[in-house]
């Protein structure tokens, strides 16, 4: 094991943890998503994996507006997101990891946080419903109701994901 890298994912995972609870009153508005994306892209797929996972699971279990704890189901889509999302930090390493951006590449890490952020949304708006047993047309009502939040948070996340990662990675690239 490299230490090297096991001390820069313990920071990534604590910079997620740390940030994700000092916007915590910010409704649909967060850093959790771009940091663990950050970890992937900075430390490969297996580290982003672990960071997105071991950084989600604390964060959602020592929330103090409800602990993950109490809906077993929105805590494994939660933790299964941030891993998917430290995952494609890690694929999309050859693409986004460089020193200058164009505006195409800007667009595309605009393009790439909403698409993730959606995925996040995703999952964790149908795990309440489809664990609870709801048919299709009311779990696609549950859906629906919730899309002006989500659309907020993937657009917030399109434009974290735009201005953030080309700072950042203009510094470990």
């Amino acid at each position: 094991m490299d230490l090297n890298k096991l001390v820069r994912a313990s920071i990534f995972t604590a910079l997620a943890i740390g940030l994700g609870f000092s916007l915590i009153m910010v409704p649909n508005i967060e850093l959790i998503t771009v940091i663990v994306f950050l970890a992937g892209l900075t430390l490969g797929i297996g580290w982003g994996v672990l960071v997105g996972g071991t950084a989600e699971l604390i964060f959602s279990v020592l929330n103090p507006f409800g602990s993950g704890l109490v809906f077993p189901p929105l805590l494994l889509s939660q933790v299964f997101s941030m891993i998917t999302i430290g995952a494609a930090g890690g694929i999309l390493r050859p693409v986004f990891f460089k020193q200058e951006f164009s505006r195409k590449g800007i667009a595309g890490l605009a393009i790439t946080g909403f698409i993730l952020t959606f995925i996040f949304d995703s999952l964790t708006t149908l795990s309440y419903p489809i664990s609870v047993g709801f048919d299709l047309p009311q779990t696609i009502g549950i859906y629906i109701s919730g899309i002006g939040f989500t659309i907020l948070h993937q657009l917030s996340n399109a434009f974290v994901f735009a201005i953030g990662v080309p700072r950042v990675v203009k510094h470990l690239a």
